[in-house]
């Protein structure tokens, strides 16, 4: 009976355990906030974009121009994350990042807002959050410790996905009735929750054995050998890369769905958004009661799957509630699998890497999505704003058909290799005797 009962312990734990930690608690209420302006933010930017050229492909440039920094920079931040102290990197990048938004927010208001304002300022703030998101991934160790460093990225999950749910909804609504510019504005004072908190947060010490320093790409190559070396940590990233790139462009695909195909205006663009984000809190409650059970392989290598289909799946879609079904759905598998990728690596890595092998991760994260949103605005103006999704998700199976294939021969090829070798150590053990 008890053995049943601790295994069910196992199974299912208090997803909040990491709020135990002082450090991590204080943290995770400040980013509670402020993520609730940066989804705030996503819905405005976008509908303000389109707004103003009416082009899916200058919506997708929008999202190229956030991203490419982190496309050509993510690996030199990795090494900055590895020597600075990351909470004084925090604090420069939020400070960064709210100046940033305030300065959108009052070109907006001036009623002197253009396109090229827009590229700008998504190019200033991808070249901000290519410094604050590794550093963010990195921060987390140092606020719990290892042993509740699983939950405490699932729980990171639930705050991102709880203000995903939150702050396009509200602001679908707050557009409708003031405008685009209270998103900015709100977003800009919203930075001010983290900067807050990271003056009750005292870091853990780590001791990290410290060799002589080398120079960047010396380093940078000492974290990229080990991610090559460590097969579970390379196939994770690749698996990443795919849906990094063909399974993040909402924010180039549902502004134009919303008008295109369901013909609704601001309050149905946040609530789409929403749903998106509903599904996504599911799947990072479920992760972070499940968390302490370890990274699961069959997550990494079947929830991709899923995720190609209901892309297609919201192609077929002309109803908005089916259409938000299949986006929930969608968000749901994308968070049990990119929590699991997150997890998967962080614990794989040793504490001297992980600054720049997170880099790694967040390159291909996110800093492949300037590819994926211009690959959907493409698609979106070549085939029809209907068939956006589709393109999508047929190129994540098409690719994921590629790397299980590629996959199945190495471990194959793997095999033979050992057989081999234990077959020429016999023989030369047996001429020996």
């Amino acid at each position: 009976m008890s053995k049943a009962s601790s295994v069910g312990q196992a199974a299912f734990n208090n997803p909040f355990i990491p709020l135990k930690h002082r450090n991590f608690r204080y943290y995770w209420i400040g980013m509670c906030v402020s993520l609730i302006g940066t989804w705030m933010q996503s819905v405005a930017q976008p509908w303000l974009a389109y707004s103003l050229t009416n082009s899916a492909l200058l919506l997708g440039l929008v999202g190229a121009m956030q991203y490419t920094p982190a496309l050509f920079l993510s690996l030199f931040a990795g090494v900055v994350v590895d020597r600075w102290p990351i909470k004084r990197i925090i604090y420069f990048t939020q400070a960064s990042s709210g100046l940033v938004v305030l300065a959108l927010a009052l070109l907006v208001y001036s009623g002197e807002i253009y396109y090229w304002h827009i590229l700008v300022m998504a190019g200033l703030m991808g070249l901000v959050n290519t410094l604050d998101m590794p550093a963010r991934q990195a921060f987390v160790v140092q606020l719990v410790g290892k042993d509740d460093l699983m939950n405490a990225i699932a729980l990171n999950s639930v705050a991102f996905n709880t203000a995903r749910v939150i702050g396009p909804a509200l602001a679908g609504i707050l557009m409708a009735y003031y405008g685009v510019g209270i998103c900015f504005l709100i977003n800009s004072f919203s930075f001010a929750a983290v900067l807050i908190s990271l003056l009750f947060v005292v870091p853990l010490p780590f001791h990290i054995e410290r060799v002589a320093r080398e120079s960047v790409w010396t380093e940078l190559k000492h974290g990229l050998r080990y991610v090559v070396e460590q097969r579970t940590v390379l196939e994770t990233i690749v698996l990443v890369a795919i849906l990094g790139i063909f399974a993040l462009n909402n924010n180039v695909l549902l502004p134009v769905f919303n008008q295109e195909v369901l013909l609704r205006g601001e309050r149905s663009l946040g609530f789409l958004f929403s749903l998106a984000g509903v599904g996504s809190l599911f799947g990072a409650l479920t992760i972070a009661s499940l968390s302490r059970t370890g990274p699961r392989n069959g997550v990494l290598y079947t929830v991709p799957i899923a995720i190609g289909i209901l892309l297609i799946l919201v192609t077929f879609s002309s109803n908005f509630w089916l259409a938000g079904l299949y986006l929930a759905a969608m968000g749901f598998f994308f968070n049990l699998f990119s929590s699991t990728a997150n997890t998967t690596v962080q614990v794989y890595t040793p504490d001297q890497l992980r600054g720049r092998v997170m880099s790694l991760y967040t390159l291909v994260f996110v800093g492949t999505t300037p590819l994926g949103n211009l690959y959907a605005g493409w698609s979106c103006e070549f085939w029809g704003p209907q068939y956006g999704f589709a393109a999508c998700g047929i190129m994540v199976l098409v690719a994921l058909v590629v790397l299980y294939l590629l996959r199945e021969y190495a471990v194959k090829r793997s095999s033979e290799t050992d057989t081999i070798d234990s077959s020429l150590r016999g023989s030369g053990s047996g001429s020996g005797e």
